[in-house]
């Protein structure tokens, strides 16, 4: 097993990565391989809005094995409305000033090594807004025992977005992160006492 570190990657260097970072994004979320071609698009335009922030994990390979980006959440945007839509008539409180985590995802044969932990702090450490929030397909997984770990809870269950008929919950929680436990502390991250 080898090693990781992460990296932060700006804006035009995530575009330059986008084939990487799609099939790990393919491979994680078991797509089909022409999901990415129709997701490239879309990632790259995320990475032009304001607050935009990627990290990945890299081993000593030069290889990147997990990828975590987001960006500040804005009225107009999709997601935001879609979320709004769900809220009904009280979307202010978690809607107001807000990350949005957009995609997390750790190459399979990576995953469980406490990658998407450390890529999910890389990610959300320098972050400034009250709050982030995500969206994820409904499930037990390792995906949303890592959310539940680090304090995430419910914003909306079982909700449906405009145009997919899978089951998604959207979690939320306040920022900054606590620190992980001495005991939960992923690879590349101090532990506190």
């Amino acid at each position: 097993m080898t090693g990781t570190r992460l990296a932060a990657l700006e804006p035009e260097v995530f575009r330059t990565a986008l084939p990487d970072l799609l099939d790990i994004y393919l491979a994680a979320m078991r797509y089909p391989p022409g999901t990415g071609e129709a997701r490239a698009p879309l990632w790259a335009d995320h990475s032009r809005r304001d607050g935009f922030r990627c990290v990945v994990a890299v081993d000593d390979d030069g290889q990147i094995v997990g990828l975590a980006y987001g960006y500040h959440g804005r009225p107009g945007q999709w997601w935001y409305s879609e979320v709004a839509r769900g809220l009904g008539d009280a979307p202010q409180g978690w809607l107001a000033d807000y990350f949005e985590l957009t995609e997390l995802h750790v190459r399979p044969d990576r995953q469980g090594t406490g990658l998407g932990e450390s890529l999910l702090r890389g990610l959300l450490g320098p972050v400034t807004t009250q709050r982030v929030l995500l969206s994820t397909p409904e499930g037990e997984n390792r995906a949303w025992r890592l959310y539940r770990r680090v304090g995430f809870r419910d914003v909306l269950r079982d909700f449906l977005f405009t145009g997919d008929g899978r089951r998604f919950g959207v979690l939320g929680r306040a920022l900054p992160l606590d620190p992980p436990a001495a005991a939960d502390a992923p690879p590349g991250q101090p532990a506190t006492s």
